[in-house]
């Protein structure tokens, strides 16, 4: 299916809401933000960087005389009430930023929630007026608090989620060229429905993190004991057949057999010897980032990109002996003369070390998301329950 040029065609905004003044409104807000945990185990909102993406739209409300309460997951609790998955922590930094916004309880305390629950949702919306959805990351579930109210509520998409959907949209409909996407992380099984997507859209597909290493053994290379889903061969050979430029490694930062990675945990940290491999990699020897020579080459296709989107690390970059290629890109990124977009989750986390999260053209709220997003070619159970929503635009 075709996008439609304009992706937020449908979709009621902040201004198709009834007059809001002494009404009630509930903000589906993505508040899961990391915690840092202190010495005496008190949780502090270590990145508010979700919090103050939301702060346009509540404020809006605020100002149109709304009473206005956010609801919001955090973590992964099981279904029921879990200490360390409360929202206090949160609230208390909402509270410091947008005085005057309540804010509900984990939504995920509630087994409702995640099923979709019916019931849940008439608990949910009793007493509020209207309903606003700022929670682009959680756009992809069909969730109680996603999809059931604008079922009954005039609701809106918030300020942010309509960003989201204006920008990713337009990656779909209306790139400047060259168009070249960056897609790295592990498991080549969670991305490669998204990859025979952008296959049709950009002009160049760069393929990076552990699951380059399954495209590689596609084209008959050795990869050692790097990570590969022979489930997935077939697909991602297809993939490299079907005549869109995609460039793979060729030099690999490898860790030696029997080495461990990773972050240092209680003080201990990874172990064994690393070195640049070019070409295959010798049995034992695990391929953990890109190596130089392919930074530099992915670097200078980003360089000559009209738009380049970026989604997930290069390598195992909380290593810090697997981070350069992540670094290298992020920079790559950040210097592009084009437009850039960059998903949310690690490729965010990478900026933010590098402090360049101020030099990319858009950071999205939603890594998981935005994927999504671009694989369903805008058709998130959030965005199509927001189109079926009482005051949504009709034409």
């Amino acid at each position: 299916m075709a996008p439609d040029t304009n992706p937020l065609r449908g979709i009621p905004l902040l201004e198709d809401l009834p007059p809001l003044e002494g009404k009630r409104v509930l903000v589906r807000a993505d508040f899961n933000v990391p915690l840092h945990i202190g010495v005496r185990g008190q949780a502090t909102v270590a990145d508010d960087f979700r919090i103050a993406a939301a702060l346009p739209t509540l404020r809006y409300l605020l100002d149109e005389g709304a009473e206005v309460t956010a609801a919001s997951h955090l973590g992964r609790p099981a279904g029921a009430p879990d200490p360390r998955w409360q929202m206090d922590p949160v609230r208390e930094r909402l509270e410091a930023l947008c005085p005057g916004v309540a804010l509900m309880d984990n939504l995920r305390f509630d087994p409702g929630e995640k099923a979709n629950d019916p019931a849940f949702v008439q608990r949910l919306i009793t007493g509020y007026d209207a309903y606003v959805d700022e929670a682009f990351g959680a756009a992809h579930r069909k969730h109680a608090s996603i999809v059931g109210p604008p079922e009954f509520l005039p609701s809106a998409a918030g300020r942010r989620f309509a960003k989201e959907i204006e920008v990713l949209g337009g990656l779909l409909s209306a790139p400047g060229r060259p168009f070249v996407a960056v897609v790295g992380g592990a498991k080549v099984a969670d991305k490669l429905e998204v990859l025979k997507v952008l296959a049709t859209k950009v002009d160049t597909l760069i393929v990076g993190g552990g699951m380059a290493f399954t495209f590689l053994a596609a084209q008959g290379h050795h990869i050692g004991n790097s990570l590969c889903d022979e489930t997935q061969l077939e697909d991602c050979r297809a993939l490299l057949e079907s005549g869109v430029r995609i460039l793979l490694p060729t030099d690999t930062r490898a860790l030696e057999p029997g080495g461990t990675f990773g972050p240092p945990s209680e003080g201990v940290g990874p172990r064994g010897s690393v070195k640049v491999i070019e070409g295959d990699l010798p049995d034992g020897w695990t391929g953990l980032d890109i190596g130089p020579d392919t930074a530099a080459e992915f670097a200078t296709a980003i360089a000559h990109a009209g738009t380049v989107l970026w989604n997930g690390p290069l390598g195992a970059f909380e290593d810090g002996r697997f981070a350069d290629g992540t670094r290298v890109v992020a920079q790559a990124v950040a210097d592009c003369p084009g437009f850039s977009v960059v998903g949310g989750g690690d490729s965010a986390s990478a900026l933010e070390e590098l402090g360049l999260c101020d030099k990319v053209g858009y950071l999205s709220t939603g890594g998981g998301a935005s994927l999504s997003f671009i694989e369903t070619e805008g058709h998130l159970p959030g965005i199509d329950a927001l189109r079926q929503a009482p005051n949504a635009p009709r034409e």
